[in-house]
C-alpha cells in the first residue's frame, strides 16, 4: 500500500470537526498556555544578582580566584590582539588589491576582496560601516588605503593599551588608583627617549607630576580613581608617548606637560617658593607664585578649600593649583577655581562675592599708583561678560557656557590678570617687535 492510500485511510477514520469545536479547542489551548505563562512570571519575581562584593582581606581563596580569573581574561584578550607580522601582511594586501595604485584608493569591491582574504583577528575591523565612515567625499565612493590602515592601527593600539592598563587594575573593576597609574607609567619610562637625562632621584617627583594631570582632569568627583576608558579617550597618553620621538623640538617639549623641561620647570618653581626648605608651602610662600600678584583673599580661600597639612601645602596640592591656573579655560579648572571663589558655598557668585575679591584688586591698584576703578562698573562688565540665566547670580554652568571663564577668573584673583584685561586695547594696538 502506497503512502497516499495510507494518508487517505487515516483521515477517513478521524471524526470531522466543525468550526465551533475548532474555535473552542483553540480557546482552551490558549487559556492553558496563558495560565502556565502567568505561573512562570509570578514565580520569577526575585531580582537577579548584578553586583558581587570584592573579596575581603580575610578571604584569601576568593581573592586568589578573582586574580586568576582576571589574569585569564586578560590572556584571552591578549591572544586576540594583532601581531606585527599580521599588520605588515595587511599593508601588503591592501597595496595589492587596490584598483587605483597611483592614488592609493580602494573601491568597495576591492574592500570585499581584502575582507575575504583576512584572518579571523582582522575581519572585525573590515565591516561595511567602517568603509562608509572612512569615505572622505570621493565622487566614486572610494577609500584611502592609508586611512583604512591607520584605522586598524589605532584600534589595535587602543585594545593593546587597554589590556596593558587592565593588568595594573588590582580590583578588576576597570579603574586605576594613583599608585596603579604610577606603576604603569614607570614601566615604560625607560623607553621615553626625551627623559633619558632625568636623574633617577627625580623619577618619583616626575611620576607624581605626570599622574596628577590624569587625576586632575579625569577624576572629576575626586574619588581617588579614574576609569581606564577615560584614560583611553583622552589625549594624555598620546602626549606621554610623544616623548619617544628623538628629534622633538624645544617648543613642543615646553608645551607638553610630561616632558622633562616642563616637569623640571614646575618642580623648580616649587623649590624656589619653598624659602624655609621644609618641603611644604605656606600662604606667604605661595604668594610669590607667577608674577606675585595673586590677591590675599584668593590665597586665603585656597588654603581653606584645598588639602593642607598644618596650614601648609604639599607638592600634590600645589600641582592641582598649577594645573587649574595654567588651564583656566578648561571645565575642570573652572570647577576647581569656582569652588574657591564660592565663599558662601551656595553654588553661585553674587555681587557680594565679586566685591569681596575685587577689593583686593582695588588695594593693589592704589599701591601701584593707578587710578581707582569703580566696583559697580566692573560688576556690570562681569555680568555682561557671562550673561547668566539669573541676572543676580553666576553659576558654574553659566561661567562654562559663556566661554569667558578664563578672563572672568583672572580679573578676580590677580592684579596682573585684571591689568591685562583693562589695557587689552592698548596692548593690541602696540606694534609687534621681532
Amino acid at each position: 500500500m502506497d503512502l497516499k492510500t495510507l494518508l487517505k485511510n487515516k483521515i477517513s477514520k478521524q471524526k470531522p470537526v466543525n468550526k465551533e469545536e475548532s474555535i473552542k479547542n483553540e480557546d482552551e489551548q490558549f487559556n492553558n498556555i496563558l495560565k502556565e505563562w502567568g505561573k512562570e512570571t509570578r514565580e520569577k519575581t526575585s531580582i537577579p544578582k548584578f553586583f558581587n562584593k570584592l573579596p575581603k582581606e580575610n578571604e584569601p581563596l576568593r581573592q586568589k580566584l578573582r586574580e586568576e580569573s582576571h589574569t585569564n581574561l586578560l590572556k584571552r584578550k591578549s591572544a586576540k590582539l594583532l601581531e606585527d607580522n599580521e599588520l605588515r601582511e595587511l599593508w601588503v594586501l591592501l597595496q595589492k588589491k587596490q584598483s587605483f595604485p597611483d592614488e592609493q584608493l580602494m573601491t568597495y569591491a576591492d574592500f570585499q576582496k581584502v575582507t575575504s582574504l583576512l584572518g579571523e583577528k582582522i575581519k572585525p575591523y573590515f565591516t561595511p560601516c567602517v568603509f562608509a565612515r572612512l569615505q572622505q567625499g570621493d565622487p566614486q565612493g572610494r577609500v584611502s588605503i592609508m586611512s583604512l590602515f591607520n584605522y586598524v592601527m589605532k584600534k589595535f593600539w587602543l585594545q593593546q593599551t587597554r589590556v596593558g592598563l587592565s593588568m595594573y587594575d588590582v580590583s578588576g573593576q576597570g579603574y586605576l588608583s594613583p599608585s596603579d597609574l604610577e606603576n604603569y607609567i614607570s614601566e615604560f619610562l625607560p623607553t621615553l627617549v626625551q627623559l633619558e637625562g632625568l636623574e633617577k632621584s627625580f623619577h618619583s617627583f616626575y611620576l607624581c607630576t605626570a599622574v596628577r594631570k590624569f587625576f586632575f582632569f579625569l577624576d572629576v568627583l575626586r574619588a581617588g580613581r579614574i576609569r581606564i576608558l577615560d584614560i583611553l579617550a583622552c589625549s594624555f597618553l598620546d602626549e606621554l608617548l610623544e616623548l619617544r620621538v628623538e628629534d622633538l623640538s624645544k617648543e613642543i617639549q615646553e608645551q607638553n606637560w610630561f616632558s622633562a623641561p616642563s616637569t623640571l620647570r614646575v618642580y623648580g618653581h616649587y623649590l624656589n617658593l619653598d624659602r624655609d626648605h621644609n618641603g611644604m608651602l605656606s600662604k606667604s610662600e605661595l604668594a610669590g607664585y607667577g608674577s606675585g600678584t595673586l590677591t590675599q583673599p584668593f590665597l586665603d580661600r585656597v588654603f581653606q578649600t584645598c588639602l593642607t597639612y598644618g596650614g601648609e601645602m604639599d607638592y600634590k596640592t600645589y600641582l592641582d593649583l598649577v594645573l587649574a591656573l595654567e588651564n583656566r579655560s578648561e571645565p575642570q579648572a573652572l570647577a576647581f577655581l569656582f569652588r574657591i571663589l564660592d565663599i558662601k558655598e551656595c553654588g553661585y557668585l553674587d555681587a557680594f562675592t565679586l566685591n569681596y575679591f575685587f577689593r583686593a584688586i582695588q588695594d593693589q591698584m592704589e599701591a601701584h599708583g593707578a587710578d581707582p576703578v569703580s566696583f559697580e562698573d566692573v560688576k556690570d562688565e562681569l555680568f555682561d561678560m557671562v550673561k547668566p540665566k539669573d541676572p543676580q547670580k553666576i553659576t558654574l554652568a553659566d561661567l562654562q557656557a559663556s566661554g569667558q571663564g578664563e578672563t572672568f577668573v583672572s580679573i578676580l584673583i590677580e592684579f596682573h590678570g585684571f591689568w591685562n584685561h583693562e589695557n587689552r586695547e592698548a596692548v593690541s594696538s602696540e606694534p609687534s617687535q621681532d
